[in-house]
């Protein structure tokens, strides 16, 4: 059978058109619903899903269980997240701008992995609460590089 003679039946069968149709369409109607199962199960079983439930909720997404948190640090150390950082502000000087306060055990402002760039924001490790407590009061809100730091206690896992 030549292609002339599978296109001869088509037009004398109006029939066998109507079948074609109807298997094209019922794929397609599955192509759809597959895809729209995957976004359900995405919605469900992934990071992505987990956050948009915990906003539905009323939660925030910092409440999600896959979440990023910081450990508890083991020797009582206070963590300082510190935030609105000028793009252009090292670890180094972010660590002078804590030692002001007394010792601090490490700073690293956090960047993005392929452009190396400053996300904006930090973290301050301090051995004592005190002067950490210190540090936080005299620099939240103040003005470093043209913008106003955010400084709070670093919200840890439990």
């Amino acid at each position: 059978m030549n292609f002339s003679q599978i296109i001869d039946l088509f037009e004398k069968d109006e029939t066998c058109c109507a079948a074609v149709a109807v298997a094209v369409g019922a794929f397609l109607l599955g192509v759809i619903v597959t895809a729209l199962c995957s976004a359900l199960v995405c919605k469900s079983r992934c990071k992505c899903g987990a956050k948009k439930r915990a906003k539905s909720r009323g939660a925030s997404a910092a409440d999600s269980v896959f979440e990023n948190r910081h450990p508890v640090l083991a020797d009582g150390s206070v963590e300082i997240y510190v935030g609105n950082l000028s793009y252009d502000l090292k670890d180094d000087q972010l660590l002078k701008e804590f030692e002001a306060f007394g010792k601090v055990t490490s700073a690293r402002v956090i960047t993005d992995r392929r452009s190396n760039r400053s996300k904006g924001y930090g973290f301050i490790i301090m051995p004592n609460r005190a002067e950490a407590e210190a540090a936080i009061a005299a620099l939240n809100d103040k003005e470093i590089l043209g913008r106003n730091l955010k400084c709070n206690e670093a919200k840890n896992q439990r």
